[in-house]
């Protein structure tokens, strides 16, 4: 995830799911679906739907070159995960600390960065 943005506008009634696990999130958790995605991207990260635009459109498009839907599964997962971050300020702010540790001079800060983001990321997927 390149960064975690922040509020727009956007219909989330619908697309989103009704369960809040963590206290203060921005919004309650999407249901992983392409539309319901999209929606609440355009509330924590309007920035980047551009991106999730592109990288939707090149998943289709492998899963139709290789008769597969795994391209999709995929980018589902890797949204839902981005958005889980940047919807949840504890994640968020754990994710952005450990990207600007990960160059550190101190290799010991570098290396508790990495188990970091390895743990943000492993939380964002397990939720």
């Amino acid at each position: 995830m390149p960064g975690a943005g922040y509020p727009e506008d956007a219909p989330l009634e619908d697309t989103m799911s009704t369960r809040a696990d963590h206290g203060h999130e921005l919004i309650p958790r999407p249901e992983p679906t392409p539309e319901a995605l999209r929606a609440a991207l355009a509330v924590v990260a309007p920035g980047r739907l551009t991106e999730m635009r592109a990288g939707k459109d090149e998943a289709f498009a492998k899963a139709v070159q290789w008769q597969s839907l795994s391209p999709v599964q995929s980018w589902v997962l890797l949204w839902a995960r981005d958005i889980e971050i940047a919807r949840r300020p504890d994640l968020s702010t754990r994710y952005v600390r450990a990207r600007a540790d990960l160059e550190h001079e101190d290799p010991l800060i570098a290396e508790s960065a990495l188990r970091d983001l390895g743990a943000v990321l492993d939380e964002a997927m397990n939720v």
